[in-house]
């Protein structure tokens, strides 16, 4: 498994953005709709491969008649990270790995990218949703597309009482990504062209 993307929960799509660009200093690019699950989203590339997003529930959905993925249904206050993402080739493989709770396979689209994700039928993913979103892609990643601005991921903080019992679910390493044990939470630390900037 490699790491993929952080996602930025937000109440509406405008503040998110705004929130990041003012401690980024970088401009997010318009993303598109995910149907499946009556949200929207923004996005800025941390290079080959990697990315953030900014995600919220789409006013102009319907109403569904399952959870939102994320836990985006109960999302309250300020924009934060909300879930740290990584993908595999081998997406039921890794769901074997990890144990259970992370959700089911489902296959989503956004315009020209397909992908699929695991989801918890609540939408609530282990971990008081401090663990991962399991994920593989059927086709072109969306950093093929976007422009690069300079930004990089340098360090994933990742926050929770029981850090390493869930550090050692996952088959999973990166030198960036530390497990620290304390209230359930993520924080990253993103290089910029002037410099790092933290978001949390």
């Amino acid at each position: 498994m490699l790491f993929d993307h952080i996602a930025i929960a937000a109440t509406d799509l405008a503040t998110g953005i705004a929130w990041v660009e003012d401690r980024l200093g970088l401009p997010l690019q318009t993303g598109g709709q995910h149907v499946h699950f009556g949200t929207h989203n923004a996005l800025m590339s941390l290079g080959e491969g990697e990315y953030l997003e900014v995600i919220a529930i789409d006013p102009a959905a319907p109403m569904l008649p399952y959870p939102r993925w994320f836990d985006l249904d109960r999302f309250r206050g300020a924009p934060r990270i909300s879930n740290w993402i990584l993908r595999s080739d081998d997406l039921e493989g890794a769901l074997d790995q990890v144990g259970p709770g992370a959700g089911q396979p489902v296959a989503l689209a956004r315009g020209d990218y397909r992908w699929r994700m695991a989801v918890p039928a609540s939408g609530i993913l282990p971990f008081d949703n401090i663990h991962p979103a399991l994920m593989s892609w059927d086709g072109p990643h969306p950093t093929s597309a976007l422009p690069d601005p300079g930004a990089r991921l340098s360090r994933l903080e990742v926050s929770h009482p029981e850090a390493d019992r869930l550090q050692a679910t996952l088959p999973f390493a990166d030198e960036r990504v530390r497990f620290v044990t304390g209230p359930a939470g993520l924080r990253a630390t993103i290089q910029t062209p002037v410099g790092p900037r933290d978001l949390g």
